[in-house]
């Protein structure tokens, strides 16, 4: 009778670092070997300080996230040069899908303005899911003589190079935004640049600048309903939930959108079948209506999306911000 040596089983964690490996020089992991994963704790890096709007999401999402995957979410807030930092560190990571990013539209707006941001958003970072979207409102000083989308485009046309709108900065997303539907439009207005979003709802509620084109908050919608502004739009695809009064802005110029949207990525290279797990976690955490109810008590809408809807998001915006950018000779504040 022969004996033949017992060989031992591999454990998960061990499976899980032999699946990274292979997957950091390139070879391709097996859809067995990625069933190991998650098998420690996971990291989501947000390129913003603490309290904003992508940690607040973040720490929304992260709890049922962990209850699904069956591992722990480490927050891990990285700021500074516009995002730029903690999406360099990601791109940086291991392709194992235990280092994370939360980006949003910022990410492709400081690789463009920053060419030594240290990545490239559409080679070195891989799309899991949008997560969220936040539709811009177009808001005016309350004496404007315009009471509708029709009747503000009408005024503006008519009163070329004499409105200021405000923004948090000339390279913020609100300038690259408002210069986009200057030019669906065709109005010819003058940016009046402050340092934070709270300071451009004041300069528009004080008549400094007159048109704000941003996202909604708390403190804005707090001067909409108090009736010292005038809330005309919402360039969300249809009616949206943040805004539910407000006309959609497509309704008089067809096609437009804009919209700052959330998401969640990984480093380049990353399996794919640790990507399409992360993928289902996240469509499955969105389902939830207690989920829901909290982003949207923060003015986000929760949209998740498959991988490649979101990549050619990503490819959009970063051709239609890099023409925006050269056009208008936009440089880093």
């Amino acid at each position: 009778m022969k004996f033949f040596p017992r060989i031992p089983r591999i454990s998960r964690s061990v499976a899980a670092c032999f699946a990274g490996v292979l997957a950091y020089m390139g070879v391709s992991v097996p859809a067995a070997a990625a069933d190991a994963y998650p098998a420690k704790p996971i990291t989501i890096v947000v390129p913003y300080s603490a309290g904003g709007a992508s940690d607040i999401q973040v720490r929304v999402i992260s709890q049922q996230l962990s209850t699904i995957l069956r591992q722990p979410i480490i927050v891990d807030n990285r700021a500074g040069a516009s995002g730029a930092i903690g999406a360099a560190f990601v791109a940086r990571a291991v392709p194992d899908g235990y280092t994370l990013l939360y980006p949003n539209n910022g990410l492709l707006i400081a690789a463009l303005l920053n060419k030594s941001a240290g990545y490239d958003p559409l080679k070195d970072l891989a799309p899991i899911s949008t997560v969220t979207t936040m539709p811009m409102v177009l808001v005016v000083n309350k004496s404007m003589p315009a009471n509708n989308l029709r009747e503000f485009f009408a005024y503006a046309k008519g009163h070329p190079n004499t409105l200021n709108y405000a923004t948090a900065g000339p390279a913020s997303y609100g300038n690259l935004a408002t210069h986009l539907l200057s030019q669906a439009a065709g109005l010819s207005m003058t940016q009046v640049p402050y340092r934070g979003e709270a300071n451009t709802t004041m300069s528009v509620r004080s008549g400094e600048a007159q048109v704000l084109f941003t996202s909604p908050s708390a403190t804005m919608m707090g001067q909409v309903n108090a009736g010292s502004l005038k809330l005309l739009g919402v360039a969300s695809a249809g009616r949206s939930e943040v805004a539910p009064n407000a006309q959609p802005i497509n309704e008089v110029l067809p096609g437009f959108k804009s919209e700052i949207w959330f998401g969640l990525m990984a480093p380049a290279k990353t399996p794919q079948p640790v990507i399409d797990k992360l993928n289902q976690a996240v469509q499955q955490v969105l389902k939830d209506p207690g989920i829901r109810a909290k982003l949207l008590a923060n003015a986000a809408v929760a949209q998740p999306s498959t991988p490649q809807a979101f990549d050619k998001l990503l490819r959009a915006e970063h051709a239609q911000f890099a023409e925006i950018i050269r056009k208008h000779n936009i440089t880093a504040d």
